[in-house]
């Protein structure tokens, strides 16, 4: 068995190594340096001690990325008590079913959120606190209300010749034990809670040091646009980040291309870690059009010309990322292939990793100079990866793992937890994908997105999705199964549509529908192209809420 040093231990370290140095800043905003986040830490952790919180014990966190935010998770972190990070985008009832299903004692919320909450839906919370100034909300206990009314005469009486850093020691945690409940956003039902202990906080963090460290320096800067109550952003950005002495924006609006466009010609990132809807409307918004004009086309054709051609457009689309970073990770989902293709077709630094929430997340990635065309990467150090087929590198099937990573199970629901962990401890993804004899991993599918055609065949739909998304006017689709028939809902690209009627829209989507079906087999061709006039509800990590759209 691996010998795991203390997660805490990292926090510790990256803060008493990096005193001075600029960590955490709300874009535009404010700025906290190391040692003031190990005094913000150890205010918080005056404030529970003296309010009767003890290890172990539940602390909600729910609110938009800011540095508060990470102080507070890190204040959680470093006490010994359990985080609930909880994603934003929730309605108050899913933040209230939450909060009470893991026995929070305390939720910390940021001023977006607070506006959707009604405290008295989440009776046994002893107190919320606002996040972003840490003022008490509502207090059920005298003990917190005295405890934050004293809380500086407490800091100071404790340590009357000021708060230095070796003042700074953190709760020794161990492997097993529990770090965090990730409430996943789920597309069916009420989600569940994923229980994970420290050694996958701490298999993660040491992963992405161990490749990425010798690139990503301390002191460089990173731009936290994911959220970080999902794990993806969590760790690739936040706790890698943090852990690493890095200095971390958080983009603390809501990101739009504009916004995050400026914000990354304003930081400048040396990692880029994003989803695939974000770096798609950089592309098909920003570059496309410049580059898809009949001079463009022509130049790119001719050999001589052709190099220096994508060289310039390579250091253009590396500007567009702010110019100095080493890679662009994508994960969360499937990248549109047209997108993947153009920027491997100019060595733009691209990787794609795959993984879960109960793996915290990581499954596989690779460094973008292993990337293989339509891979996800290869697996993650100390953990296990293998395809349940009888060809993996041919016939796909679905992927399991086992490892340091993997969560200790879903909260208060050992029946769900028994349906996704076997017997020899492997997690099954309910994912579908092959493997190269190289280990590069190829996703195929979700099971249960998996269509059954008219013969028993198989259909993936996120295949038939991809090629529809890179035709006209089409902004994201969703195939779903009527009958024995395959339909496909589109929303258009509401840039482009005013421009035309609504029977000339029509008639470009069967034209799509026709090449389409074209290049498809018989059993997975589309019948017909529904419009469909919003954008279609996502999950926080912007995955479509398949499930919405199957029975309209």
């Amino acid at each position: 068995m691996e010998q795991f040093s203390s997660f805490n231990a990292y926090i510790q370290k990256a803060i008493t190594e990096n005193w001075d140095q600029d960590a955490l800043t709300d874009y535009q905003g404010i700025t906290l340096q190391f040692h003031d986040v190990a005094r913000k830490i150890e205010k918080l952790h005056i404030l529970l001690e003296n309010s009767g919180i003890k290890a172990g014990d539940k602390i909600a966190i729910c609110g938009r990325n800011s540095a508060h935010w990470a102080v507070s998770f890190l204040g959680t972190l470093t006490y010994g008590a359990v985080a609930v990070p909880i994603l934003h985008e929730f309605n108050g009832e899913q933040i209230h079913n939450i909060v009470n299903h893991s026995g929070a004692k305390i939720l910390f919320i940021g001023d977006y959120a607070v506006k959707t909450i009604n405290p008295e839906a989440m009776p046994q919370l002893e107190a919320i606190i606002n996040i972003p100034d840490f003022s008490l909300l509502i207090s059920r206990s005298e003990s917190i209300t005295y405890a934050r009314e004293h809380l500086n005469m407490m800091f100071g009486s404790k340590y009357p010749k000021a708060f230095r850093k070796e003042h700074v020691h953190y709760y020794e945690d161990s492997a097993e034990e529990l770090a965090l409940i990730n409430y996943t956003s789920g597309t069916t039902g009420f989600s569940k809670g994923v229980m994970l202990p420290y050694r996958a906080l701490w298999g993660n963090v040491e992963f992405i040091i161990d490749r990425l460290g010798r690139q990503v320096h301390p002191g460089d800067n990173l731009l936290s646009i994911l959220p970080m109550a999902h794990m993806y952003g969590m760790a690739v950005e936040f706790l890698f980040g943090f852990c690493h002495g890095c200095h971390l924006f958080f983009l603390t609006r809501l990101p739009s291309p504009a916004i995050i466009a400026q914000a990354f010609a304003d930081v400048k990132p040396t990692l880029i870690v994003t989803v695939p809807l974000i770096i798609e409307k950089i592309i098909r918004k920003r570059v496309f059009p410049k580059i898809q004009n009949n001079r463009m086309r022509l130049l790119l054709q001719m050999p001589v010309v052709s190099k220096k051609v994508k060289e310039r457009i390579c250091q253009e689309v590396y500007n567009a990322f702010g110019g100095r970073a080493y890679e662009v990770i994508v994960g969360g989902a499937a990248l549109s292939k047209e997108v993947e293709e153009f920027l491997l077709s100019i060595n733009f630094p691209l990787t794609v990793g795959y993984g879960t929430t109960e793996c915290a997340p990581l499954i596989t990635y690779c460094d973008y100079k292993d990337f293989v065309a339509g891979c996800c990467g290869t697996p993650v150090d100390r953990m296990e990866v293998k395809i349940l087929s009888s060809d993996p590198e041919h016939i796909p099937g679905e992927i399991v793992t086992r490892g340091t990573n993997v969560m200790l199970g879903y909260y208060l629901n050992d029946e769900a937890t028994r349906q996704v962990i076997d017997d020899e401890g492997y997690y099954h993804t309910g994912d579908l994908g092959t493997m190269a004899s190289t280990g590069h991993l190829f996703i195929r599918g979700r099971i249960k997105n998996m269509l059954l055609g008219a013969n028993g065949q198989n259909v993936y739909p996120e295949e038939i999705e991809d090629k529809l998304n890179s035709m006209a006017m089409v902004s994201e689709s969703v195939v779903v199964q009527r009958g024995e028939k395959l339909v496909a809902l589109v929303h258009p690209d509401k840039d482009e549509i005013v421009n035309f009627s609504q029977q000339e829209l029509e008639d470009i989507m069967e034209q799509n529908r026709q090449e389409l079906n074209a290049v498809l087999p018989v059993y997975s061709r589309i019948s017909t192209i529904e419009l469909h006039e919003e954008e279609f509800a996502k999950t926080p990590k912007k995955s479509i809420k398949r499930y919405l759209y199957q029975n309209n």
